[in-house]
């Protein structure tokens, strides 16, 4: 019987995180992308299709949205943790 933390978590319909793979940190369903990888392409401005060609097609334009979406969600979620000093 497996415990709760040994578990897959779908994180949406392109992300997981899954303990026995890249440690349970997000990563793109069927891949060992790391949804954070990705997330700093984009922060970088690079183009998704160019990220999507480095990542050898490996995922798609609907997974980087899907990863932009979920961490404007924890972004909103959680913004009162992340404040590095008062505005």
């Amino acid at each position: 019987m497996m415990k709760q933390n040994d578990e897959a978590k779908i994180l949406g319909r392109y992300i997981v995180a899954d303990p026995k793979i890249c440690h349970g940190k997000p990563t793109f369903r069927g891949t060992r992308v790391f949804v954070s990888d990705v997330l700093e392409q984009v922060a970088s401005g690079l183009a998704w299709e160019t990220i999507i060609e480095e990542w050898h097609d490996s995922i798609s334009k609907e997974a980087i949205a899907e990863a932009v979406q979920l961490a404007t969600q924890a972004l909103m979620k959680h913004s009162d943790e992340f404040i590095l000093e008062p505005a």
